[in-house]
């Protein structure tokens, strides 16, 4: 760079990507978002730490400095569990309307990649995979299953980690068409009543027609 040029920058306030200043706690903030959208728009094969390091302004050397290794830095973002945190204390008669407004009012991809497609684009990384079927376990088979009284509780939690997960790809990611243009008073209703049977199952439908205590 010339000096007319840098000084220019100088005037403006602009400053080069690298010469951006950060305290500890905002280079790690600045690595961890700028590897989010990396990781999920590339998969980790496909993410450089050069690039995720420039994306934060960043000199590479404070990639290996704040997460030790590029494995370690796509653990801390592949899926935040805190995410799922409200889900942990809500109702159980509200988790149809968390679920949707999950669905509904979450970030686009273009601002914050869905975590399945992190997976999804490095499907050639075991790493990838287990990771976030641990991150799925911890969150839905141990501690929301906990809360789910009845029969087969892990296995109806780990369903309904397949509708919220499966529905926000598919309407923010995937974007298909009815699951795009649905409203979310419809799709609330929708998912309520999909999801009655995993959170109450003495309350399922027993698909007669008479009046009985199954909860028609």
């Amino acid at each position: 760079m010339d000096r007319s040029t840098a000084k220019a920058k100088h005037d403006t306030g602009e400053q080069p990507a690298r010469a951006r200043k950060h305290d500890a706690a905002g280079t790690r903030s600045a690595l961890m978002e700028a590897a989010a959208l990396r990781f999920g728009r590339y998969g980790y094969d496909g993410a450089s730490i050069r690039d995720i390091a420039g994306d934060a302004g960043v000199d590479a050397a404070l990639v290996y400095r704040y997460f030790g290794s590029k494995e370690a830095l796509f653990a801390s973002v592949s899926m935040d569990p805190a995410i799922f945190d409200p889900l942990l204390e809500v109702p159980l008669d509200e988790v149809a309307a968390w679920v949707c407004d999950f669905v509904t009012n979450s970030p686009p991809d273009e601002e914050v990649p869905h975590p399945v497609l992190s997976v999804l684009r490095s499907s050639s990384r075991e790493e990838a995979l287990r990771h976030f079927r641990d991150k799925v376990a911890e969150v839905f088979s141990g501690r929301f299953a906990e809360r789910l009284e009845g029969p087969d509780a892990e296995l109806r939690a780990e369903l309904l980690a397949a509708w919220l997960l499966g529905t926000s790809l598919m309407r923010k990611a995937f974007r298909t068409p009815a699951l795009d243009a649905a409203s979310p008073a419809t799709l609330e209703t929708h998912l309520r009543a999909g999801l009655a049977a995993l959170l109450q199952p003495d309350q399922r439908d027993c698909g007669c027609t008479c009046s009985c205590p199954c909860g028609l």
